[in-house]
C-alpha cells in the first residue's frame, strides 16, 4: 500500500537532514562533531534547535508505518533479507569500502591525526572506517528494530495487538489519545540512551518505530490526523518557537534537555502535525518527487562525505566570509550527494556495498 504523502515526507525530511548538517557542522552551540563556529553567538543555529527534537523521530515513525505496509505483502524472511541488504550492508561493509573517506575528514577536522603517529596503517584504516559511521547510525538502528518487529509479529501471530491498537485509537475520542502518546515518548526518552554518543537513543527511536507500525499505520488514525492538521501544525510552530527561545545558546543534545517533558511534548506534536499536514497537502506526485522517492536513501547515505570535506577545507584553508562558506558547503552537499549516488549506483559490487542495491535480474 504505497502512499505518496509518506514518500514525500520521507524524502523531504532527508533534505532537511542535509540542511541541518550544513548548519550543524559550523555550530557554536557546543554540540560535538562539528568543525566549529564563526562567532560566539550564531543566530543561524536557531533552526538546529527547531528541528533536532523531532526530525529523526519522524523518520522512524514513517519507517514503522512503511514496515506495516511492506509486511502485508512480504513474508518475514523476505522482509528481513531486504532490510539486511538495504540497511545492514551499507552500514557495515559500506564503512570499509566508502565511508572510511568520510572518517578521514572527520578525524582531520577534529585534529585526531596529531595523536595517531604510531598507529599501524591497517589499524588506522579501521579507525577511519568506524569514524565514518556518521548519519549511518540511523540505518543501523532501523535494522535492529526491523528484527524486533518480526519477533513481535511471531509472538502475536494473529495481529491481535495491532487490531487492539486500532480500536484504542478510534474516532470516538478524536485527537486526544494520539496526543497522550507523548507520555510514552517522554518515558522512552529516559531509557536506552548510549552515553556520549547521543544519537543512539534506543528507547525513544524504538518506541517511535513501533508506534508508527502499531498505531499510525491505521487508516482511520491517519484520517484523524488529517482532520486536525491545521491546529496541530499551528501548535507545533508555536511550541517550536518557544523551544528555541527557551534553550538557544545551550547544547541541545544534552540529556537534561532531550529527556524533559517539554522537549518530548513538542516533538510529538510536531510529528503528528507533519503527518496530518502531509496527508492533507502532500499526496501528489511529480517527476521530481518520484526521483527523490527513489534516490533519497542513497543521498542520505552519501551526503556526509562532500559536506565534511567541503566544510573542513573551506574553514581550514580559506578566509572566505562565513556566508560564502555556508553557501559553498550547501552546494557541495546537495550536488555532491546526488552525484555520488548516481555514480555509485552504476558500479557493480560498489552499489551493493554502499547503497544496498542488488543486481537486477
Amino acid at each position: 500500500m504505497r502512499k505518496p504523502y509518506l514518500d514525500n515526507i520521507r524524502w523531504g525530511t532527508v533534505l532537511l537532514v542535509l540542511v541541518y548538517h550544513v548548519l550543524y557542522v559550523f555550530n557554536a552551540s557546543g554540540v560535538l562533531g562539528g568543525i566549529g563556529g564563526f562567532y560566539d553567538v550564531q543566530y543561524q543555529d536557531a533552526p538546529l534547535y527547531f528541528v533536532y527534537p523531532w526530525f529523526m523521530v519522524l523518520l522512524f515513525v514513517v519507517a514503522g508505518i512503511s514496515s506495516r505496509y511492506a509486511l502485508e505483502k512480504q513474508p518475514h524472511k523476505e522482509f528481513i533479507s531486504a532490510r539486511t541488504r538495504k540497511l545492514l550492508v551499507p552500514s557495515t561493509l559500506g564503512l570499509l569500502v566508502f565511508q572510511w573517506i568520510t572518517g578521514y575528514f572527520n578525524m582531520a577536522a577534529s585534529g585526531a591525526f596529531a595523536y595517531m603517529g604510531a598507529v599501524p596503517g591497517p589499524i588506522l584504516y579501521l579507525i577511519m572506517a568506524v569514524s565514518g559511521i556518521g548519519p549511518l547510525w540511523f540505518i543501523q538502528m532501523l535494522w535492529l528494530f526491523s528484527l524486533l518487529l518480526v519477533l513481535l509479529r511471531k509472538i502475536d501471530k494473529n495481529d491481535k495487538f495491532y487490531d487492539m491498537c486500532g480500536k484504542a485509537f478510534g474516532d470516538k475520542w478524536g485527537i486526544l489519545p494520539l496526543l497522550l502518546l507523548a507520555l510514552f515518548i517522554w518515558g522512552a526518552a529516559q531509557i536506552g540512551n548510549v552515553p556520549v554518543i547521543t544519537t543512539y537513543r534506543f528507547g525513544i527511536y524504538g518506541i517511535a518505530y513501533l508506534l508508527g507500525y502499531f498505531v499510525l499505520s491505521h487508516e482511520h488514525v491517519q484520517e484523524t490526523l488529517e482532520k486536525f492538521a491545521l491546529p496541530l501544525g499551528i501548535a507545533a510552530v508555536i511550541l517550536g518557537v518557544a523551544y528555541v527561545i527557551c534553550y538557544f545558546g545551550q547544547n541541545y543534545t544534552d540529556a537534561p534537555i532531550l529527556q524533559n517533558f517539554f522537549t518530548n511534548s513538542y516533538l510529538w506534536v510536531a510529528v503528528l502535525g507533519i503527518l496530518g499536514c502531509g496527508k492533507k497537502c502532500l499526496n501528489g506526485t511529480s517527476k521530481f518527487s518520484q526521483y527523490m522517492t527513489k534516490a533519497s536513501f542513497g543521498i542520505y547515505v552519501t551526503h556526509y562525505l562532500p559536506l565534511i570535506a567541503a566544510a573542513y577545507l573551506l574553514k581550514t584553508y580559506t578566509t572566505l566570509p562565513a556566508l560564502v562558506i555556508y553557501l559553498i558547503t550547501a552546494v557541495c552537499t546537495f550536488g555532491g550527494s546526488v552525484l555520488l549516488y548516481e555514480v555509485i549506483r552504476r558500479i557493480p559490487v560498489l552499489r551493493w556495498c554502499v547503497l544496498g542495491i542488488k543486481k537486477k535480474k
